[in-house]
């Protein structure tokens, strides 16, 4: 049985450790903080969580449908999902791994060395830290409120994924090129996240930008800022390693990998799902890369980052223009192009239909996004 060695301990490179373990293959997880505690905020659709994942443990709450608002309303009928991050890092248990709490510098697809000069050898070496550097990146800001207290962001929903609605106008400050949105999620039985989000922007808006914003958009709803609990700020980037993640050596996961969608920000729950499968082919002694990515997973990758680069390119009325025409669509294309890594004759169809359903506007800013280069 081969050894393998994880570097980063996130939410990928733990998945992948436990389900190493779980086969029975000695695993080394290096990190230089293997037990911090996980503070941000991960959700999924719940159809994409594996089997394997003891979901009553691990998912703090769950909604039968989000609401989307645009120029009109949406109602999007496919549960979603937040997860209980503290539970979901303990229940990723890696207490039969050897942890090595320092930071990798160089790796080869079998050695590494620590920046203490240590050398580390194994049969595969994994790098599954994140992603990081400049490009394009999601910043948000959010607020915890008891529930009572976010109904009128919620309305009548249980979540709202997306409220494109300008309320943050309100004092003055026009909506720029880039665009954000209002994200209100259930946290727990008690307690709703309200997250005033940038999807995607090169350069995105800066978090103290978007934590005024949130504030002017609370305000004209009639949230109360006194009934706040809590924050977060986010800001990562959308992208992994440049050019194609399957060439790179050694074999990348996660984030890193590109598994994270580029157009969305949705990372954990891919990762999840293709632990597993990895965990499988490294346990048989296979070539990661292969399993990670099939010509279909290849093909997959590059048209999310056609996606990526038009919504780049739309202005604030493009981009809701933009995703009023994607909620039309039905639920099973929705899904295609939101959570499917490997089919790509679907995600094909659903943006062909995607594309037929746009002004031509929008599909002139499409286009543009298909010839620009990588």
């Amino acid at each position: 049985m081969p050894d393998v060695i994880v570097v980063g301990a996130g939410p990928a490179g733990r998945a992948l450790t436990h389900r190493l373990l779980a086969r029975d293959v000695t695993v080394t997880l290096v990190d230089p903080a293997p037990d911090r505690p996980w503070r941000s905020t991960y959700a999924c659709w719940a159809d994409e969580i594996p089997d394997w994942l003891d979901t009553d443990r691990t998912i703090a709450a769950s909604v039968s449908t989000v609401a989307v608002w645009g120029r009109r309303h949406h109602t999007v009928t496919r549960p979603y999902s937040v997860f209980d991050t503290a539970a979901l890092q303990r229940c990723l248990s890696v207490d039969d791994a050897f942890v090595v709490a320092a930071r990798a510098g160089s790796i080869t697809p079998t050695t590494i060395r620590l920046d203490d000069g240590t050398s580390m050898t194994a049969a595969a070496v994994i790098d599954a830290r994140g992603s990081v550097g400049a490009g394009p990146r999601q910043t948000a800001w959010g607020v915890v409120v008891p529930r009572s207290a976010a109904r009128p962001a919620l309305g009548e929903h249980e979540a709202v994924l997306m409220d494109w609605r300008d309320h943050h106008q309100v004092g003055g400050d026009e909506l720029g090129a880039t665009p954000s949105f209002l994200y209100a999620v259930p946290l727990d039985a008690d307690r709703v996240l309200l997250e005033e989000t940038c999807l995607a922007g090169d350069p995105a808006i800066e978090v103290a930008a978007l934590r005024e914003r949130l504030g002017r958009r609370l305000a004209a709803i009639g949230v109360d800022a006194a009934a706040v609990t809590g924050t977060e700020a986010v800001s990562f980037r959308l992208t992994g390693v440049l050019g194609a993640p399957w060439r790179h050596a050694p074999p990348l996961f996660g984030a890193r990998a590109g598994i994270m969608h580029p157009a969305t920000g949705y990372s954990v729950a891919a990762a999840l799902a293709a632990a597993d499968p990895l965990a499988r082919e490294l346990a048989a002694g296979g070539d990661p890369n292969r399993q990670l990515w099939p010509t279909r997973a290849r093909i997959v990758h590059r048209l999310r980052q056609v996606g990526l680069r038009a919504l780049l390119d739309f202005d604030a009325p493009a981009t809701v223009d933009f995703f009023d025409t994607f909620f039309d669509l039905p639920t099973h294309r929705q899904r295609t192009y939101l959570s499917d890594r490997t089919d790509a004759a679907a995600l094909s169809a659903t943006m062909a239909a995607l594309f037929a359903a746009c002004d031509n506007r929008t599909r002139r800013r499409l286009a543009r996004a298909v010839l620009t280069p990588r």
